[in-house]
């Protein structure tokens, strides 16, 4: 009997995950049809599936005017395509931080992640220029993002602050100081460049084109199949550091390993997108919300809500103050902090 309860429940959360999975990739692929026509320039929607026919080579050329098809083909798909792939791998993130230190808080820009991406990725456009090609900026955002993560974990040992909160306050206190450092980069560079880095700070994909998608998606492919390989690991690191080592998991290498991991996945999304904020924060918290705690769910629905989450978050961006774009980091900053406020609310 208790057997068959078991099956009932595991196929019960099955048809959940798969309604959950299946309603997500619709509303993102409906969320990116509608970014592609809406903006300054309003773009019918069978001007729109013309436009990407053709692409595809299977429709004639001249559906479109020259203009149009540049608009959509060129400015505004692979921005919608880079903002579902940094809110998937933002809110993975998330996820695997939330578990890996048991604290519900925890996500990049809490642990100094996103503060490191960003003090590399302001190093590079600032002072070194394309000293390795279009891969410098990624590179030095993985190094500034690792650099901080390895730098919260000594401290951490160093103090004796061993335990997932004080992981928490450790990560906060490095952020802190690898954000003033970055803000001493821009004090010292070209004033020029410095408000192209401050605009940059706030977050956005107003510079995105289809050259700065196979980096963020090949670090979303690696970072997401070693999260979700782990997923176990994961689950027993939710449930407590004595817990997961009766489990037979080496807690200290399993929570390095997944941080080292979220870091260069962190570095990657932050040197195309900037500092966005509250992504990887709440997506988890949805995916709970809908399918429970076991991290083999959460995970990629956490990506998928976070996918979501960014190209609504973009597309407001680029229509609230049309022509200009306002900040995707305002957006979410706004609209994350209200939802968070919200469910403090509902909590008992």
């Amino acid at each position: 009997m208790a057997r068959a309860d078991r099956r009932s429940a595991g196929v019960g959360v099955a048809l959940r995950f798969a309604a959950v999975a299946g309603c997500g990739l619709l509303l993102i692929a409906a969320a990116m049809a509608a970014s592609l026509m809406l903006g300054a320039a309003r773009i019918p929607q069978a001007e729109i599936v013309a436009i990407v026919l053709e692409r595809f080579g299977l429709a004639g050329p001249g559906a479109s005017t020259p203009g149009r098809a540049a608009i959509v083909w060129e400015l505004r798909a692979p921005r919608a395509v880079l903002a579902a792939i940094v809110g998937a791998g933002l809110g993975m993130v998330g996820a695997a931080m939330q578990s890996a230190t048991r604290n519900p808080l925890a996500d990049p820009h809490l642990l100094g992640v996103a503060a490191g991406a960003a003090f590399g990725a302001n190093l590079a456009i600032l002072h070194v220029g394309d000293a390795f090609g279009p891969a410098t900026t990624p590179l030095f955002a993985f190094l500034g993002a690792l650099g901080a993560t390895l730098t919260v974990l000594a401290v951490s040992r160093a103090t004796g602050a061993g335990s997932a909160d004080r992981l928490i306050l450790t990560g906060v206190a490095v952020a802190f100081v690898v954000t003033a450092c970055a803000n001493m980069l821009i004090l010292f560079a070209d004033q020029r460049s410095a408000a192209n880095v401050v605009f940059w700070t706030l977050g956005g994909f107003g510079a995105s084109d289809w050259s700065t998608v196979p980096v963020p998606a090949l670090a979303l492919v690696l970072g997401g199949a070693f999260f979700v390989a782990k997923a176990r690991d994961l689950n027993a690191l939710a449930m407590g550091d004595e817990t997961a080592a009766t489990l037979g998991v080496e807690v200290e290498r399993a929570r390095l390993a997944h941080m080292v991991v979220g870091a260069f996945v962190t570095g990657v999304m932050v040197s195309v997108s900037g500092m966005i904020g509250f992504v990887g924060l709440m997506t988890p918290h949805a995916a709970r919300l809908l399918l429970g705690g076991d991290n083999r769910l959460v995970l990629p629905a956490s990506a998928l809500i976070g996918a979501l989450a960014l190209v609504l978050a973009d597309m407001a961006a680029r229509t609230v103050i049309a022509p200009d774009d306002m900040p995707v980091g305002v957006v979410t900053g706004i609209v994350g902090g209200l939802v968070f406020v919200a469910l403090l609310g509902r909590r008992p």
